[in-house]
């Protein structure tokens, strides 16, 4: 069971609902494309009578699709995946600043643009995933990947991929530059095959044995717990994971995050429904339907990702994360990484 919308949350979504008497539709542009979102949509509808109309497609399309539009964009709330997306957002000028009052005692001060511009969600770890019959002392954190002991061994997507871009820029953030710079060398040293497919094909490296440590997020590994996933769900008997650098910064970890669009018509109407995505019900969606770690502290997770146990999470400001992704770029290029 969840706990109660908060007394804050619910007067906040009475009083903006009162002030958008004109608005009777929403325009949600959204790159996340999982079919169980549909029940953060129609909650939302429910709750306040206001249609919904969804554009989805990949961010970038929809970022540059907002640009074109200009201030005639219909676009009242943009959504997506990872900060490196909602950091291009903000430097094309597609957010605007939201003060809210919800969201501020809500969702963690981590989680949020340094000029509240956009705010995460959701989240999944990065984490290590290692085969236990080729692999008997696995990594213990980031760190370990560069080892020489795991040479021929790790396998991990492109360097173009956003959740390697944010992960290098947090070493970036909490090491600096010339640590960063020394862990991707290494990396590169200790690959298994060249980066190729997406998270869920680093999982099955590791099931079939060509990959003796990969590195995944939480989220495709739960769902391969809760239904099939070829070439994954038969192999979970030789599938270990580690919570990394639980001495240290803790496991990094990616959001799903949303800003109100710089134009919108619906200014007030946005602004509720960035406040009912961080209700109680609302954040227990993110983790049944799409296996994610809410961001706000204290809500339910569904039983299989609860059933990964307890971490310490990497508390790096996604804003300072942000700042590093340019110099993360520069040095997945440096270094060789494809």
């Amino acid at each position: 069971m969840t706990r109660p919308i908060s007394t804050l949350l619910a007067a906040s979504i009475l009083a903006s609902t009162a002030t958008m008497a004109t608005a009777q539709e929403l325009n949600i542009y959204s790159s996340r494309h999982y079919d169980t979102d549909e029940a953060l949509y129609s909650g939302f509808e429910e709750a306040t009578g206001i249609t919904i109309n969804r554009i989805e497609g990949d961010a970038d399309e929809l970022m540059a699709r907002m640009q074109a539009e200009g201030r005639n964009s219909p676009a009242d709330i943009f959504i997506t995946v990872d900060v490196s997306r909602l950091n291009r957002a903000v430097d094309a000028g597609l957010l605007q600043p939201v003060d809210s009052d919800v969201l501020e005692a809500r969702i963690p001060a981590n989680l949020q643009d340094a000029e509240n511009r956009w705010f995460g969600f959701s989240q999944r770890s990065r984490i290590l995933f290692y085969n236990t019959e080729l692999v008997d002392t696995p990594p213990a954190t980031y760190a370990d990947l560069a080892d020489p002991a795991y040479e021929g061994l790790v396998c991990i997507r492109s360097s173009t991929n956003t959740y390697n871009q944010t992960l290098l820029a947090s070493i970036i953030a909490h090491e600096g530059e010339e640590a960063a710079r020394d862990w991707a060398e290494g990396v590169v040293r200790n690959f298994a095959r060249s980066p190729q497919g997406g998270d869920t094909d680093q999982i099955r490296g590791v099931a079939s044995g060509e990959c003796g440590v990969a590195v995944s997020n939480t989220y495709y590994y739960v769902r391969s717990l809760r239904d099939q996933v070829d070439g994954v769900t038969e192999h979970l008997d030789v599938i270990g994971y580690v919570f990394p650098d639980q001495d240290g910064n803790g496991a990094h970890m990616n959001v799903s995050g949303a800003g109100v669009a710089a134009h919108s018509p619906n200014r007030d109407a946005a602004v509720a429904f960035l406040e009912y995505l961080a209700s109680d019900a609302a954040q227990v969606y993110f983790s049944s339907g799409n296996n994610e770690y809410p961001a706000v502290e204290g809500v339910e997770m569904v039983e299989e990702l609860a059933g990964l146990g307890e971490f310490v999470a990497d508390d790096v400001d996604l804003s300072d994360v942000a700042a590093n992704l340019g110099t993360a770029q520069r040095i997945f290029n440096q270094v060789g990484w494809p």
